[in-house]
């Protein structure tokens, strides 16, 4: 080989990999690097540990809790929620209880913490851990099971936080990466991008979640998922999975959801969401044409319930309410987060199409009836003062439905040693009287424990698996 054809080789050679290595300088430019955000961020993300007596909540779910699904739903196999992580169920943990692990992150200074509400649900204890490996016992401020958000309070100051995003910035195919401890493996960064927004889920309908392709696994859940400018944008939430671990679709709660949950939580121990009144499907192909739509859309009402905002303002069956508060219906999952976040009292805009025209109706929103808020700051307190040593809560829908005639009353939580116990009162009790009063609601019932004579027994009489018994409850002389 002559010379002169060498050095042209030689410079074809260099030429290439010089091509080469550009292209990889490019391609390696074009994912970001997450050292800095993880540096900054990971001292606010915590570590909940939380334990159970498993007399006390009957019932308990222990790992993975499935959603309630209809019995033949093909999603029974395989779509499991991460609740009461730990890694391994029912793990006994302090004091013989049940031990479990999950996430949470700083939002404050002040010590406020966010997390799933199935992470502390049921829980006796919980303990914080923070990357200094620091601990601390936190109060629960309180949770919304419907949007599987808590709020905890631990008594510190100057603690690292993190900060919110702006929602409406969010895009889908944007990098998100997500902190947590999956299986206990703390402080554990897994990035992905944004797959989709705005997805509904089988009972999750005040959710507009985001899906994301970020590793998530059980002990994730709770913990923060950051956008690249460090901002939360979500809580890690829910996975979508065969075996019950990572397969590329997770889900968070949005964080503006998030924030206006423990807003409420914060201000009033409970969350109101608007509520409309109406039972809605999806419309397919089959039913737009029916309607005379052009395409499937909007949200068809194919039930009204009595006396509702909805049958006041005119809505009939058989519309399909395609506007609400100047915002397009996209689908039948889009409009309850919309009316969800609505003030209640406040009047809105109802774009109909009814018999295939557009209708527009003026909607005053109420208020959907509350669930149960366990375990709140103000019932924290209850707990420790109670002379019979319970805690007792409002009734759920169903379990109002389950009293006959009109009568009231409370539903025990959790009973302590002490003159509950003596006196044979058990959780999921309804107690209608005591010392031969009506119990009406908690704050009445707080008052007629307070006044209790000491020494002397008076008559209980509670609800059990639907039939009434009277049991004989004394405070003792030296309580």
């Amino acid at each position: 080989m002559t010379l002169k054809r060498r050095s042209t080789v030689l410079s074809a050679l260099v030429l290439a990999a010089t091509l080469l290595f550009g292209e990889l300088s490019l391609a390696q430019a074009a994912f970001p690097d997450f050292s800095d955000l993880v540096e900054k961020n990971a001292p606010a993300v915590v570590n909940i540990s939380t334990t159970s007596i498993p007399s006390k909540h009957p019932g308990m779910p222990h790992g993975f809790a499935v959603p309630d699904l209809p019995d033949d739903s093909p999603l029974n196999d395989f779509f499991k929620k991460f609740f009461e992580q730990q890694p391994q169920p029912g793990q006994p943990g302090p004091r013989g209880g049940v031990h479990s692990l999950g996430s949470g992150f700083i939002i404050s200074p002040d010590g406020y913490i966010l997390t799933n509400s199935h992470v502390v649900k049921d829980a006796d204890e919980i303990i914080v851990s923070l990357r200094d490996r620091s601990e601390y016992k936190a109060k629960l401020v309180g949770m919304d099971t419907r949007a599987d958000v808590a709020v905890l309070k631990v008594d510190a100051r100057n603690l690292p936080f993190v900060k919110p995003g702006n929602m409406d910035e969010v895009k889908v195919g944007q990098w998100v990466l997500a902190i947590g401890s999956p299986f206990g493996f703390r402080e554990s960064a897994t990035q992905g991008i944004v797959s989709a927004l705005n997805r509904a889920l089988p009972n999750d309908t005040y959710v507009p979640f985001i899906q994301t392709d970020a590793a998530v696994n059980p002990g994730n859940s709770g913990g923060p998922l950051f956008n690249l400018k460090g901002e939360v944008i979500g809580i890690n939430s829910q996975i979508f999975s065969r075996s019950g671990g990572y397969q590329g679709v997770s889900f968070a709660i949005p964080i503006d959801v998030a924030m206006r949950v423990m807003e409420q939580l914060k201000t009033k121990g409970y969350v109101t969401r608007g509520w409309l009144g109406v039972l809605i499907q999806e419309i397919d192909h089959d039913l737009a044409d029916s309607f005379g739509m052009s395409k499937p859309e909007g949200a068809l009402v194919a039930q009204i319930t009595d006396g509702s905002p909805a049958a006041s303002a005119g809505i009939r069956v058989g519309d399909v309410i395609i506007e609400y508060n100047n915002r397009k219906v996209v689908s039948s999952s889009s409009l309850p987060p919309m009316v969800g976040r609505t003030a209640v009292g406040a009047t809105v805009p109802v774009v109909v199409l009814r018999n295939g025209k557009a209708l527009t109706l003026q909607v005053t929103i109420g208020e959907l009836e509350r669930e149960e808020v366990a375990k709140t700051a103000q019932a924290s307190a209850h707990k420790a003062r109670n002379k019979l040593n319970l805690t007792v809560d409002s009734l759920s829908p169903e379990e109002k439905q389950a009293l006959a005639g009109d009568r009231r009353g409370v539903v025990v939580r959790v009973v302590g040693d002490g003159p509950a116990a003596v006196a044979g009162i058990q959780p999921k009790d309804i107690i209608l009287a005591l010392n031969n009063q009506d119990v009406t609601d908690v704050a009445q019932f707080d008052k007629l424990v307070s006044e209790l004579p000491v020494g002397k027994a008076v008559p209980l009489l509670i609800q059990r698996d639907g039939r009434a018994l009277f049991l004989a409850v004394k405070i003792p002389s030296e309580g």
